[in-house]
């Protein structure tokens, strides 16, 4: 890494540069928030001043969830329901709460992963950014 000068996708590595989107945190430096309310991408990072308007995440991140939800909830409805058969209210609810919450913690945290993962392979505006 050259003095004065942000890491590149070389040095940092997909994986560590994600986690820190799965965190919420500048892909760049790690430390400065991503978000500034639950979904809204801040313009830059309060810390390093990286750029973080050029993403596009639009609907990536809500089709993400919706994967990662119904992968998870659909078995375990059917295993719950199979071995206890509990009354379908209880059924109901318990499987609505927990798919609700379960979208309200994924989605932030996936749009913060996938704005990350444009920054480090460089899409959109991301490109022109310093190496």
């Amino acid at each position: 890494m050259t003095d004065m000068s942000l890491p590149t996708e070389q040095e940092t590595g997909i994986w560590p540069t994600l986690f820190k989107g799965w965190r919420r945190k500048c892909p760049s430096c790690g430390n400065g928030p991503m978000l500034k309310s639950y979904l809204k991408v801040r313009d830059t990072c309060t810390v390093c001043r990286e750029e973080l308007h050029h993403h596009r995440a639009d609907d990536g991140p809500a089709y993400l969830t919706i994967l990662i939800v119904g992968h998870l909830m659909a078995p375990l409805l059917l295993v719950v329901f199979e071995t206890w058969r509990p009354e379908p209210l209880i059924l109901f609810t318990i499987f609505a709460v927990g798919c609700v919450a379960l979208s309200l913690y994924l989605l932030p945290r996936l749009k913060g992963a996938v704005v990350a993962f444009q920054w480090a392979r460089r899409m959109h505006g991301f490109k022109d950014r310093a190496p």
